[in-house]
């Protein structure tokens, strides 16, 4: 288990502050499209990437804070803001975004001849050229081998553009034919996309906050690097949690030959923790010490 390097958060760093600024020309283009057409999924589009400005910009604050060292206050360091921003993006993609869509969209599955549109090649191609700037960062993020939990949920916002972008280029190739109805139903596509990806990110970032176990490879794999030190007769009580992207604090206690002095324990410990960090780079080890029992 490694963790997250600097130049993998300075990589995540420049990749959402990238996104952000492609986003609010995004946003300019769409509104600027969606006043020019009427076409609602154009609309929709907009309210999504307006979202997105906020959340990205937040997630960005987020992966920077949570560099900070630890402190009195937290004695594990902030590795957790991202964690939190994930979850506050998550909600915002529900409660406004998806929300605001469907009480938009729904009354006009009802009403689909009411709608009024122009200048519907206009909207093909903004709708192409969003597609070609979201796919920037995207691609960005996605070949980054480590990636934060605000980087994770950058790339899955970036992804639902992708698909939020493909559901309103349909929708309006159908309005060109004629099929108004196609208007609110991408809408509404757009929103139910959004709404899955946001529950999925919501429930990841919520197991991590309540302390997710990295999991028993990770746990095997700890207890075989600390037997594989010489004096350690068994290893017991291991208990592992997540307090930052990829950093683990580890508690586990050892057992050593019964009578050894306290100074020759005390490096057996040492040196357990020594190959337990060189595994888990950045991360906490907490070592006790027990004397086996004698056969």
């Amino acid at each position: 288990m490694e963790t997250v390097t600097d130049s993998s958060q300075e990589s995540n760093i420049r990749a959402l502050k990238l996104t952000v600024g492609l986003y609010i020309l995004v946003l300019a283009m769409k509104l600027a499209v969606y006043f020019a057409t009427g076409v609602m999924a154009i609309f929709a589009e907009a309210l999504h990437t307006l979202s997105d400005i906020f959340v990205s910009s937040f997630l960005l604050v987020a992966s920077i804070w949570s560099r900070r060292q630890a402190d009195e206050t937290h004695m594990f360091g902030y590795g957790r803001a991202q964690n939190v921003a994930a979850l506050v993006a998550a909600t915002l993609f529900i409660s406004f975004t998806s929300f605001e869509l469907y009480r938009e969209a729904i009354p006009r599955l009802f009403e689909p001849e009411a709608a009024s549109y122009q200048n519907l090649s206009l909207a093909i191609g903004v709708i192409i050229i969003s597609m070609f700037i979201a796919a920037i960062p995207l691609i960005n993020l996605f070949r980054q081998k480590k990636r934060g939990a605000a980087a994770k949920a950058q790339l899955t916002e970036l992804f639902n553009d992708e698909l939020g972008l493909l559901a309103a280029l349909v929708g309006t190739l159908f309005i060109m034919q004629g099929e108004y109805i196609a208007d609110p139903i991408a809408s509404i596509a757009v929103a139910t996309i959004i709404a899955y990806n946001a529950a999925g990110l919501f429930r990841e970032n919520m197991s991590f906050l309540l302390g997710r176990s990295p999991g028993h490879e990770f746990l095997s794999k700890v207890k075989n690097i600390a037997r594989s030190v010489d004096g350690v007769l068994g290893v017991h009580d291991m208990r592992a949690e997540y307090i930052g992207p990829d950093t683990v604090h580890i508690g586990m206690n050892i057992d050593v030959k019964p009578g050894l002095p306290i100074e020759v324990a005390d490096r057996i410990a040492e040196e357990v923790r020594e190959k337990v960090h060189k595994s888990v780079r950045g991360g906490y080890c907490v070592i006790h010490v027990d004397a086996a029992e004698r056969q």
